[in-house]
């Protein structure tokens, strides 16, 4: 017989209502929480709807769950049960801005940096800091235009003017911004102008200016005050997802301890203490927390060390000659390198810096999507190129021209990382990568950094048959050679070929036409490139010896990337129009028999041909594994579309890398 739970609640629960609920089941679930003693209040959680009760009452859990238009029920003994990781157990990802074609992520896997002035002091201040900030990599703007000060007579900043040039300088760099509201009066004026409400560490308690704020439904980044605790801090953005709001962001910034050395004391577990209860964001405000200049940086990097999904950063281009904070804010030299040392700790721990495209590039990314309000001159402009790794005479090159044709400007970069750079941030249209070899099997790096760019897709396929030549200066002939230089993959496809020159010294270059064109420069005699003879031609190379890979029917599949635009990727128009008919994707099942083919089954049963699966190690989780799979999307599309949804119910980490149009 099974168990009863009839649990008398001195605590919260949140009941999420099922899609499509009637109104009927609603108001019989709302009835039946009023008879048990509940009180009861409907709002949203993120997408869903639901309705929370609190108070003395007593009920079974089992018999609850099972009423009409009720999804799940979530009881939690904290007494924020919007903002508890108990009833929401998803990381919040808040997106701010969109309304001029940005839209900036704070959450997930991308470390966010929020960059300016304390105060706005001038139309010249705003936007020289704007644009210096931008240019280092910051992609929102913060500026108080209303500024809360200690001392009557400090500058109490320029008001509604202010907030007007801050507006005018986001819109110009392609940031939202972000400014302080100080006022429930205040908070409609500055509804429009603003992005995104700051709730200063003042008025982390104000209640009436948190209703007011979370009502107008706009993002709002929360600072913890300097006296306040966590669970203080927590009942703060309770106050605000109660009144309407979805999209609240935690800073910590400080709070006020015995120690006068520090403007006040950076609390570092407080980052991985709040993402433990709550499933907000959390960003970290080194400047005010620790409020010496020559410090800021080191906290910074300590925030971002220990689980920060954000910085928000006091920027000044003359902070000797501010009028609010000088001694904190960093000069622009300052923040460059700051951001360069964010950028290289990001990797480890397992995120990556957010980047967001310039405003000068969002109307072509719209035209290439098919956006309609794009006008025909942005769609004809060919000035952004199309960026692959290596030099002139790169196999991906290759790829690249057969696909976009040999007038397509080209971006020739160091590494793979960098295409994936280049196309966030709008220095390129597309990207050319390599994700698999017919005889050497997947290029992990690029999958790897499909998860780590969850802003980028997979939009295009091309299949490139390789020729692998060995390569040397004029002067150059084989038996004169004992350096061989080309990428790992190179020399893995030319096995058999190396294994004939043992004595033959190989030294890995980031790609094959790299390797060529190193020789070039050299004028070297005793080394030799693994590349293409595009790369020989590119560089005025002689080919030694043609055809060396070992394996004739030596094939590389390249994808093209695009950033997402919405929830799709833009679409490169020379591959031509037509159903989009192949999909990527990456997922973990639970360690359980017969997870793995729950997963297949659900294909199966759809129709839906299984291409590729493959299998590979989550880094840092011993015995656990990643399965890359490719599949084809069948005509009812409504089908694969269904199956996705099902899948991710089936496993841990799903990533939808891309839909397109699967290459002949």
């Amino acid at each position: 017989m099974p168990k009863i739970f009839r649990i008398p609640m001195m605590g919260h629960m949140i009941v999420v209502l099922s899609k499509g609920i009637s109104n009927h089941d609603r108001e019989m679930i709302r009835i039946y929480l009023k008879d048990r003693g509940f009180q009861v209040r409907e709002q949203s959680l993120g997408e869903d709807a639901i309705i929370g009760a609190s108070g003395k009452g007593v009920v079974d859990l089992h018999e609850l769950g099972l009423l009409p238009g009720i999804e799940r029920v979530a009881a939690t003994s904290k007494p924020y049960e919007l903002v508890s990781r108990e009833t929401h157990g998803e990381d919040t990802i808040v997106r701010v801005g969109a309304g001029n074609g940005v839209s900036v992520q704070i959450g997930g896997s991308r470390i966010t940096v929020i960059a300016g002035p304390c105060a706005v002091e001038s139309r010249e201040q705003i936007r020289e800091t704007a644009a210096r900030v931008r240019e280092s990599g910051a992609v929102m703007l913060r500026g108080g235009a209303y500024k809360p000060r200690t001392s009557p007579y400090a500058f109490q900043g320029l008001g509604m003017e202010g907030l007007e040039y801050m507006k005018e300088a986001g819109e110009e760099q392609g940031m939202p911004i972000v400014t302080e509201v100080v006022s429930p009066e205040l908070a409609l004026q500055m509804k429009d102008l603003t992005d995104m409400f700051q709730i200063g560490a003042r008025n982390m308690q104000n209640f009436e200016l948190l209703k007011k704020v979370g009502s107008l439904g706009k993002p709002v980044l929360l600072k913890r005050g300097p006296s306040a605790t966590i669970e203080e801090w927590l009942l703060s953005a309770e106050y605000l997802l109660a009144s309407g709001t979805k999209d609240v962001v935690l800073c910590e910034r400080g709070i006020r301890t015995f120690e006068t050395y520090t403007r006040n004391t950076l609390d570092i577990s407080a980052i991985p203490v709040v993402k433990e209860l709550s499933h907000l964001p959390v960003i970290v405000d080194p400047s005010h927390a620790v409020g010496i200049r020559a410090k800021v940086s080191s906290a910074a990097l300590a925030a971002i060390a220990a689980g920060a999904d954000g910085l928000t950063v006091e920027v000044h281009p003359r902070p000797d000659d501010a009028l609010s904070d000088g001694p904190q804010s960093l000069y622009p030299e300052q923040f460059e390198r700051l951001m360069r040392d964010i950028e290289a700790l990001s990797p480890v721990v397992g995120k990556e810096l957010l980047r967001t495209p310039r405003p000068e590039h969002i109307r072509l990314h719209n035209a290439l999507a098919g956006n309609a309000e794009a006008s025909s001159r942005d769609l004809n402009r060919a000035d952004l190129p199309v960026a692959f790794s290596g030099e002139s005479g790169a196999f991906a090159e290759q790829a690249l021209l057969r696909a976009f044709g040999e007038e397509t400007p080209r971006l020739g970069l160091d590494g793979f990382k960098a295409v994936f750079d280049a196309v966030l941030d709008g220095s390129a249209a597309f990207g050319m990568v390599p994700v698999e070899n017919s005889l050497a099997g997947s290029v992990h790096e690029n999958y790897d950094l499909f998860l780590r760019y969850p802003d980028i897709a997979m939009a295009g396929e091309l299949k490139l048959r390789i020729v692998h030549c060995l390569i040397g200066d004029e002067k150059a002939d084989i038996e004169g050679v004992g350096i061989i230089r080309s990428h790992p993959q190179g020399f893995a496809q030319c096995r058999d070929f190396l294994d004939k020159h043992p004595g033959w010294i190989l030294e890995p270059w980031n790609n094959t036409a790299a390797a060529a064109a190193s020789i070039a420069r050299e004028g070297a005699v005793k080394v030799a490139a693994i590349a293409g003879e595009a790369a020989a031609r590119a560089h005025g190379l002689k080919v030694l010896k043609q055809g060396i890979e070992t394996n004739p029917l030596n094939y590389t599949r390249f994808v093209i990337i695009s950033r997402k635009i919405g929830d799709k990727a833009a679409l490169p128009p020379s591959l031509g129009s037509g159903p989009l008919n192949k999909a990527s994707m990456v997922f973990s099942v639970s360690d359980e028999p017969g997870s793995l083919f729950a997963c297949l089954r659900i294909l199966s049963e759809r129709g839906i041909n299984l291409s590729k699966l493959e299998s590979r190690p989550i880094q840092g989780k011993p015995w656990e594994y990643l399965f890359y799979a490719d599949v084809s999307i069948p005509e009812a599309e409504q089908d694969f579309d269904r199956a996705v949804e099902e899948l991710k119910t089936k496993t841990r980490d799903f990533h939808f890398l891309g839909r397109y149009r699967a290459s002949r």
